[in-house]
């Protein structure tokens, strides 16, 4: 780290380390703003400045370190997750961690979803995930923070569980959370207010807290990179492609078993065994499909991957995990979805059950789920 020019070695703001080398790490500072006084960092330079949060990553384990304390508070947890990603945006560990603190799950880029969708559907289906994964919810919100959808709710439904306590903001990287921080700024802060540091034992200063007008707190925290995204794993880019900016056209493919789809070169589908049925894949439609013969695929991969075959280019393919089989089982009577993390789903639209193979790179996650939509 260059050697900062004054002796202040923590942030004004909220007391983590300073460091000029890494703006996309905790405690950045800009070596030209080292002269002023007193030295903020710049996440909480645009808070107070700017009425807004950046976007600072942890990794899963530091994350749940920092979260340690929480269930010995009295606090309203605010955990935000993309409906795009609902498992691989899902906080494993975090309902040890809330304790009996009320827990508002916002579920956010609503808009992504087809028009048809019937949201009082989505709503039941989010309770039954989050009650499977062990997270107790006072209220389940569908919103959109780039639409500005459900954001009333969100506030109302924040009035109403927060009981004077402080609100705990906590999400993965790329689902929102800055967006909903800003909002929140704007609507309790008072920003005249200086951000105050937080000192808890065993754990460095990664988390913000914003002044709210009652003499509480807004606790902005840093989001999580989870590796087993696709999301996380692709450059910028790809990132576009990969992730919709309107609401999805869902594709169906009738197949025959023994039909691979592959999207792109970072997905292949393979239907291994089964009745002749039809799959519905909700994906970015800036991804192009191709069809080919079980048989050939293996060939059709090697020959076209980053050409025909694209994102990502072939160098940039060299740089990702290789790819890697999940043998997936669709069992007969019910209604499944294969949620492939970073890029959408695939709907089995028949119950008749089917043989699947699923190739991603390295890491990525693969789940089974009853059907969302």
């Amino acid at each position: 780290m260059t050697q900062l020019q004054s002796e202040q070695t923590g942030c004004a703001g909220c007391g983590v380390k300073l460091q000029t080398e890494s703006p996309d790490k905790l405690g950045y500072v800009p070596p030209q703003a080292l002269n002023r006084t007193p030295v903020i960092c710049q996440r909480c330079f645009r808070i107070k400045n700017y009425n807004e949060s950046s976007g600072i990553t942890l990794n899963h384990d530091d994350f749940l370190k920092l979260l340690s304390h929480v269930g010995h508070t009295k606090a309203l947890v605010v955990n935000i997750i993309d409906i795009f990603d609902f498992e691989g945006s899902l906080i494993s560990g975090l309902p040890r961690f809330v304790g009996d603190n009320p827990v508002v799950l916002c579920v956010n880029k609503i808009d992504l979803l087809p028009k048809v969708t019937n949201f009082n559907k989505i709503v039941n289906w989010v309770r039954k995930q989050a009650k499977e994964f062990g997270l107790k919810t006072v209220e389940v919100v569908l919103c959109s923070a780039k639409q500005n959808m459900g954001f009333d709710r969100v506030i109302q439904a924040l009035d109403e569980y927060r009981n004077g306590h402080d609100i705990y903001v906590v999400g993965a990287t790329n689902v929102g959370k800055s967006t909903l921080i800003n909002r929140l700024i704007r609507d309790y802060s008072d920003l005249d207010a200086e951000l105050t540091t937080s000192q808890y034992p065993g754990t460095t200063l990664d988390i913000v807290k914003i002044p709210m007008d009652d003499g509480t707190f807004i606790i902005d925290t840093p989001g999580i990179v989870y590796p087993h995204r696709l999301t996380e794993l692709v450059n910028k880019r790809d990132l576009q492609k990969l992730m919709p900016d309107r609401p999805v056209k869902p594709i169906v493919f009738q197949l025959n078993e023994r039909q691979t789809i592959f999207f792109g070169g970072l997905v292949r589908f393979d239907f291994v065994q089964g009745a002749r049925q039809s799959f519905t894949f909700y994906v970015s439609n800036a991804l192009q499909a191709h069809r080919t013969k079980l048989e050939r695929a293996d060939e059709l991969y090697e020959e076209h991957k980053g050409e025909l075959l694209s994102p990502p280019s072939r160098d940039e393919l060299e740089q990702l995990p290789k790819l890697t089989k999940h043998p997936v089982r669709i069992p007969k009577g019910k209604v499944y979805d294969v949620s492939i993390s970073g890029l959408g789903w695939v709907k089995v639209n028949s119950d008749i059950g089917a043989d699947l193979m699923i190739h991603v790179p390295k890491g990525v996650k693969v789940a089974v789920r009853e059907s969302l939509i």
